[in-house]
């Protein structure tokens, strides 16, 4: 047996929207190439995709848990699947029957590489293991030693997505990401959990190809109460970012999330259009965007970390937020994808309300997978 964890309408905006297509467009290079239009995506898919936020305006919004124990039992729940297999076979793989040898040891790689953990890592995290095993006598205490290992796996966040936001103003947050990874339910979400904490927020409507896509984060901004800044579809998305900034500044603003276009790591002109939108921002505010968010889909596995390395490269992942953890019993993918980019893994989303998208948490994770 394989452990996948290891395996195995809305009323219009008021005041606060800013429709920024009069404002003067961002000068740029006249050197950079002009990009085509990407691919549309389906209306109808995007009527029934995980981005769509819900739309009933009486329909209230849930409390989120603010307690340890409220957020830890909704995160094992998130993580059913993976929990599922995960228990099952480490409870047989480490019985106090078994012996603590090689056979064990080959088990155990299986498991690891199967649950997306990945070869090199798993590689560098059986040499510990099997050096932790000359100090202990029953194979259950493996458990233990499996479980410090995994937390080692993630780098320490030097701050937290809120302790960054009350040091800096506006604090400026580029969401990007490939197409359907819940990169706008994502941003909406964080939209939502910024302004209940009281912060001012304003959304950036900078995928300007899909007038949906502009709809959708506008949705948002109402649910949210955050100000919007969009231009005409169509139109350069580096121009709203520009926009974006320079209203926040003039409004007081303490968060601005920028939307952008979803696109495969592999469209080169598309990459290069991201890099144009930073260079924007960074135009009408010094040193930023001070975070680059980037959604990945859990349930993508080992792919997740090609894309995240091609993103990297073109705009400087600061943060990775990782949607989806409910469907898939793929978690390692947790622990592989922050190893091998030493990014923080910042947020991860384990269902659809508000509260499933939750601050990350190395060791609450680990407990949830195992205990």
């Amino acid at each position: 047996m394989v452990f996948n964890f290891f395996r195995k309408k809305t009323s219009k905006p008021d005041e606060k929207q800013i429709e920024a297509h009069e404002t003067e467009p961002v000068q740029t290079d006249p050197e950079e190439p002009q990009l085509p239009e990407p691919d549309i995506e389906d209306p109808q898919a995007l009527e029934s995709s995980e981005e769509k936020p819900e739309t009933d305006e009486t329909k209230p919004v849930e409390e989120e848990a603010t307690d340890k124990k409220g957020l830890f039992s909704k995160l094992k729940k998130g993580l059913t699947k993976t929990r599922e297999i995960l228990t099952t076979d480490i409870n047989d793989l480490f019985s106090a029957s078994k012996a603590i040898d090689d056979d064990l040891f080959d088990e155990l790689e299986e498991l690891l590489i199967t649950s997306d953990l990945g070869m090199d890592t798993t590689i560098a995290i059986m040499d510990r293991i099997r050096k932790a095993a000359r100090n202990v006598s029953d194979a259950r205490e493996l458990v233990d030693v499996l479980k410090q290992e995994l937390i080692a796996l993630f780098p320490e966040q030097e701050t937290s997505p809120e302790s960054t936001r009350q040091t800096v103003k506006p604090l400026i947050i580029m969401v990007v990401g490939v197409n359907g990874t819940g990169k706008t339910t994502t941003l909406g979400k964080l939209a939502m959990k910024y302004t209940k904490a009281g912060n001012k927020v304003l959304i950036a409507a900078a995928d300007t190809f899909r007038a949906a896509a502009i709809e959708q984060v506008g949705i948002w901004a109402d649910r949210s109460g955050a100000s919007l800044v969009k231009h005409k579809e169509g139109a350069d998305p580096a121009a709203v970012a520009y926009d974006a900034v320079e209203a926040s500044i003039a409004r007081g603003i303490d968060v601005v999330l920028v939307d952008t276009a979803g696109r495969l790591h592999t469209q080169k002109n598309l990459m290069e259009e991201l890099k144009k939108i930073k260079r924007a921002i960074g135009k009408r505010l010094n040193e930023a965007p001070h975070e680059v968010l980037m959604v990945v889909d859990a349930t993508t596995g080992q792919n997740a970390i090609s894309q995240a390395k091609l993103f990297n490269q073109a705009v400087g992942i600061t943060r990775i937020a990782l949607t989806k953890l409910d469907g898939t019993a793929k978690g390692g993918i947790v622990a592989a994808i922050a190893n091998t980019m030493k990014v923080p893994v910042s947020y991860i989303g384990v269902g659809e309300q508000i509260e499933d998208l939750q601050e990350f948490d190395p060791k609450l994770f680990i407990k949830a997978m195992f205990d």
